[in-house]
């Protein structure tokens, strides 16, 4: 069986996409979806079993809703989606049978640097992220970082200490924490996507830290979520499942 992807975005990660798909035996781009098209009108004319969508929190949402309507499986690469649209998904997915991938990163290596920091946290009291990507990113900090800090509290089973400065000479220098898990966010050009999860404890740290140097390395993550939702009838959120992590 061929399974046909509708790629939703014409940007590079849609580009990158593209490419992969193009490079499967089983798989075949079924076209692209641009934010000029309705989403609605163009699933009701399309043949696809599934659509991949890196767009932003505010088009992805529409897209996957109206793919589903037409039976069109969605896989997400879009950070900052509300927890009410992903409850709506979930819902969607089991009222129609039909299976979805919502994850803040496609890069095997970075799902497996998230599992190893979950598995560090209930050795360590304190622990912040340092992650970094390029100056075209637009939110800050990234999903991976969030999804990472929570991960590890609730592997934890409660929030890390953290260091309250008694003065901070540059305001706002120390504000950023989930969890008790400071997060620093790194935008400069050059860069594209890099985390670095640090725990510390008397006399020792640990330093867990993954890159990814191109977009190229999303693209084996997207092949198996691709594969994922065709078997799937529900929501899935990240890939430690798909990767047989949980």
């Amino acid at each position: 069986m061929t399974i046909r992807v509708v790629v939703s975005g014409t940007g590079k990660m849609g580009t990158e996409v593209v490419r992969a798909l193009a490079a499967e035996p089983d798989m075949e781009p079924a076209g692209t979806l641009d934010r000029s098209m309705d989403p609605e009108a163009f699933f009701s004319q399309s043949s696809a079993d599934v659509v991949v969508d890196f767009t932003g929190a505010e088009r992805a949402p529409v897209v996957a809703l109206a793919a589903l309507a037409a039976g069109v499986r969605p896989v997400i690469g879009t950070s900052g989606l509300k927890p009410d649209f992903l409850s709506q998904l979930d819902e969607k997915c089991r009222e129609l049978g039909l299976g979805a991938v919502v994850a803040p990163n496609f890069a095997l290596g970075a799902v497996i640097m998230m599992h190893i920091a979950t598995l560090a946290a209930p050795y360590f009291s304190h622990a912040e992220i340092i992650e970094m990507h390029h100056d075209q990113k637009v939110d800050a900090p990234s999903g991976t970082a969030l999804a990472t800090a929570e991960a590890m509290a609730k592997r934890r089973k409660r929030p890390f200490q953290r260091n309250q400065p008694q003065r901070e000479t540059l305001p706002g220098s120390r504000s950023a924490a989930l969890e008790g898990v400071t997060i620093h966010s790194v935008r400069l050009p050059g860069l594209v996507a890099h985390q670095e999860v640090l725990f510390g404890a008397p006399g020792q740290a640990l330093t867990i830290r993954h890159d990814s140097l191109s977009r190229e390395s999303f693209m084996p993550g997207v092949i198996a979520a691709i594969h994922w939702v065709m078997d799937s009838m529900e929501l899935t959120i990240g890939l430690e499942k798909v990767l047989g992590l949980e």
